[in-house]
């Protein structure tokens, strides 16, 4: 396990704020009694809380060309059809997985594909659970086109405590399945938004770990003698 980048900063000067009131307690409190030793205590546990936030564990990564890895630790609540605006612009599946406090908060790729679209949106900061929270909350959408040409969304969405949005996508870049999308501070959701024939592999309520679990299967899109025969 080791600290991700984007919280050496806050943990450091967190650690150095701590010690900093350590140290003035020392120096003007001359008599320690049980409330002194909660408080100091309560501060270290508050530093070890938000060091843990931070972690990046140790993972042996799932590879595979033929599906979607989990871009995110934590919970899927949502597996719908609903209307991509944004780059894929139509019809789609959107599966959501709510990440809380206590899960790992690094993002990831599903898989390989060309970085074609990003925008950053501002916006509120309702819970991330809420289903509106993907088009109301401050977020990023990263458009993906895979290797087949097929088009995917990841959208990063920020939560009730989340204030930061971290996201190192670049339009026109190339990106491996599992490499890193960004960071989002403080809980938060990732909604991925695929073509309506993709096989989903997982439910609703099922716990997924990023770089691990499959989210689904990519298919060739339908040929246009089935899309007559279904209509």
């Amino acid at each position: 396990m080791y600290i991700h980048r984007e919280g050496k900063k806050l943990i450091f000067g967190l650690f150095a704020t701590i010690m900093a009131i350590y140290l003035l307690m020392v120096l003007f409190v001359h008599h320690w009694g049980f409330a002194h030793y909660l408080f100091m205590g309560i501060l270290l546990i508050f530093w070890v809380a938000v060091s843990l936030f931070f972690r990046i564990p140790r993972r042996i990564f799932t590879s595979d060309d033929q599906r979607l890895i989990a871009p995110a630790d934590g919970t899927i609540v949502t597996i719908e059809e609903t209307m991509e605006k944004e780059y894929i612009k139509e019809e789609c599946l959107q599966i959501s997985i709510f990440m809380n406090g206590t899960d790992v908060h690094v993002n990831r790729y599903p898989c390989d594909g060309t970085v074609e679209y990003y925008k950053y949106h501002r916006g509120n900061y309702f819970v991330a659970s809420y289903p509106k929270s993907s088009v109301l909350n401050e977020r990023t959408s990263v458009g993906l086109r895979l290797p087949d040409g097929q088009k995917i969304v990841i959208r990063q969405v920020a939560g009730t405590m989340a204030r930061r949005i971290v996201c190192y996508a670049r339009e026109g870049e190339q990106v491996k399945q599992n490499q890193e999308l960004g960071f989002i501070k403080f809980g938060s959701r990732i909604d991925l938004f695929v073509p309506k024939h993709f096989s989903v592999d997982v439910d609703l309520q099922d716990k997924v770990r990023n770089a691990i679990s499959p989210i689904c299967t990519i298919l060739p899109p339908p040929s246009k003698d089935q899309n007559t025969n279904a209509e």
